[in-house]
């Protein structure tokens, strides 16, 4: 479930109280949690509806001017509409750990064996992405899985394996090099 930062800042705000979305079946579940750009959000409740029980606070709370906004942007998309209440719970803890600017032999050895596992499964794939990131920050993800031929939502799962180990920063086009993925690059290289 992706969000844009206006509703992200919403939502950890709490003006922001619902989603909407069509989906053939629901991609959430009460109770679980997402890790986004500004902290981690909690699935409160989800529920099945239809357009016409949707009200204008439903629209409000959802972050749009009213109902006709909100089913315009629920109308691109195919299967049930899903009422989802959100929550902002906490901090991204990938934050702190993106921003670590020393790390031990150990901690080093921890994230490597992570990496070479990484590259196990996919190809050796790790450094050629942080590289292309660090040459390229910014850039839009589908030029940058361009330049490496992959399929753009292949390359963005593995910039996201990578965001969690602290290693990149989302940004709303694209990505950077955080402090601790320098600090990895150069051990690697």
């Amino acid at each position: 479930m992706i969000f844009k930062i206006r509703q992200l800042k919403g939502i950890k705000s709490g003006t922001i109280t619902l989603a909407f979305r069509r989906w053939e079946k629901s991609n959430v579940k009460i109770g679980s949690t997402m890790k986004t750009a500004l902290g981690v959000i909690g699935i409160v409740g989800v529920h099945l509806a239809n357009e016409n029980s949707i009200k204008a606070l439903d629209a409000t709370k959802a972050g749009y001017v009213d109902v006709e906004s909100l089913l315009h942007d629920l109308r691109k998309g195919e299967g049930s509409i899903f009422k989802i209440k959100v929550r902002y719970l906490s901090e991204d803890p990938r934050l702190e750990l993106r921003e670590t600017s020393e790390l031990s032999e150990e901690e080093f050895k921890k994230i490597k064996t992570r990496l070479d596992r990484l590259d196990k499964t996919c190809g050796p794939w790790v450094l050629k992405v942080l590289k292309l990131i660090e040459k390229y920050p910014e850039l839009r993800a589908g030029d940058l899985a361009d330049l490496m031929q992959m399929e753009k939502i292949d390359f963005k799962l593995n910039v996201r394996k990578l965001k969690n180990l602290g290693l990149t920063i989302s940004h709303e086009v694209g990505y950077s090099i955080s402090p601790l993925g320098d600090i990895v690059i150069n051990r690697l290289k």
